[in-house]
């Protein structure tokens, strides 16, 4: 059965970037259907919420880096605000993170990372051995060293979701339970969307946010599909008994070349993360990868010895080509899309968020009119806009004829 109240926007999923989006388009006066079966689930729930836009920096990332420091810059503010619309707390800490390394090849590789991030302008300090333990005693005594990264943060991406779930419900944000299978499009441009369970949404513009299945979605040209793939990660949640230890703040662990991280609650969990396997839709999980990452952790904190095993979850994150996001409008009037946001979905979310309403704001390119005219701050041209330059899903037009058609079967919106 057709749904028939028609939607100034669709958002095709429902994960931190389908959420923000779909919030921010509200709060900009438009009336947006959220499409997703378990919205606020996937990879947005199996996260860590680390805000690492110096710990992800990579080594020919440059243009990545100086984005992910603009979304961290952001996040102060979007945090109070979310904070505010809700009520809920989602506990953003400004503390920083210890970068260390268990022996001299790591100590080496930190040391390479320092100096990469000083090249970028970035902030960032070594240690010594006695510094690291001095800024967390639960470091084990035969860390050599390593790097304060003062600029990356954390926050729970748990709360996170929820408090979009109800920042969303709160306005005029409605959620269909169904998935989008296809984008139904006339001669002049998107119409609304096809729903796996039946029937349509209609809607004159539709933003792909769906995770690693992006590409997935029918209808959509293939020179157009975004070229996401699922890059699997697993992590593990600990709980310390009453009394013992607990860390004081984030730790990034390099050992033997594998990187390992720790992030504390202020309720006394620990999230260990994170794996990066390429095994396709895969979500099981399996034991050597948990051993792996808990003997890991354990060699950077001995007394997780004594903490409590309450989770083990598997996410997809949604991988690109060139591990960057893919954010902007696709040249199909009325369609855009923002996935491939790999490891950092939560700390771009809010300035991703930022750009889409933007570009609605802006209006569509063949004049017919944006879902809601410019009533929203998101459409201010402002610095930190201008770093999405780089990241529009034209950039990846030569891959269009080597793209795999889109699959028929399983969920078509991921998170």
């Amino acid at each position: 059965m057709s749904i028939r109240t028609p939607a100034d926007l669709v958002v095709a999923g429902g994960g931190v970037i389908g959420l923000a989006i779909a919030w921010k388009a509200a709060a900009a006066g438009m009336a947006v259907a959220v499409v997703d079966p378990t919205p606020g689930q996937g990879a947005s729930w199996a996260a860590a919420g680390m805000l690492a836009p110096v710990g992800e920096a990579q080594f020919g990332e440059e243009a990545l880096a100086r984005l992910n420091l603009t979304a961290a810059r952001a996040w102060p503010d979007f945090a109070r605000d979310l904070e505010g619309a809700t009520g809920r707390t989602v506990d953003y800490q400004a503390s920083g993170t210890l970068l260390v390394a268990v022996d001299p090849s790591d100590r080496e590789a930190t040391d390479d990372v320092l100096g990469y991030r000083l090249a970028l302008g970035l902030t960032a300090r070594r240690l010594t051995s006695r510094e690291c333990r001095d800024a967390e005693p639960l470091l084990a005594p035969g860390i050599r060293g390593g790097v304060e990264l003062p600029e990356d943060h954390q926050v729970d991406n748990r709360r996170v979701v929820e408090a979009l779930l109800d920042a969303c419900r709160a306005t005029t944000v409605s959620f269909v339970d169904d998935e989008v299978t296809e984008v139904t499009t006339d001669a002049s441009g998107v119409t609304g969307v096809a729903l796996r369970r039946g029937g349509r949404l209609d809607s004159p513009t539709v933003v792909l946010a769906a995770g690693c299945r992006s590409g997935q979605v029918g209808g959509v040209p293939d020179r157009l599909r975004p070229p996401v793939r699922p890059v699997k990660g697993l992590t593990v949640r600990l709980l310390a008994p009453g009394g013992a230890p607990r860390l004081a703040r984030s730790v990034r662990g390099l050992m033997h070349g594998r990187s390992c991280y720790l992030v504390p609650r202020p309720d006394g969990t620990v999230v260990v993360g994170a794996t990066v396997e390429e095994k396709g839709f895969d979500l099981s999980v399996q034991v050597g990868p948990v051993v792996d990452l808990l003997d890991d952790a354990r060699r950077l904190v001995p007394a997780l010895d004594e903490y409590e095993l309450r989770e083990t979850t598997t996410g997809l994150r949604p991988g690109s080509p060139d591990n960057a996001p893919i954010v902007g409008s696709t040249g199909l009037d009325g369609l855009l899309v923002a996935t491939g946001h790999y490891r950092n979905g939560i700390l771009l979310a809010p300035i991703t968020a930022d750009e889409v309403v933007r570009l609605l704001a802006a209006g569509r390119p063949s004049g017919r009119g944006s879902p809601a005219q410019a009533t929203s701050h998101g459409a201010r041209r402002t610095p930190e806009f201008a770093a999405f330059a780089a990241f529009g899903p034209e950039r990846f037009d030569a891959l269009a004829n080597d793209r795999p058609p889109p699959a028929r079967t399983g969920s078509a919106v991921g998170r």
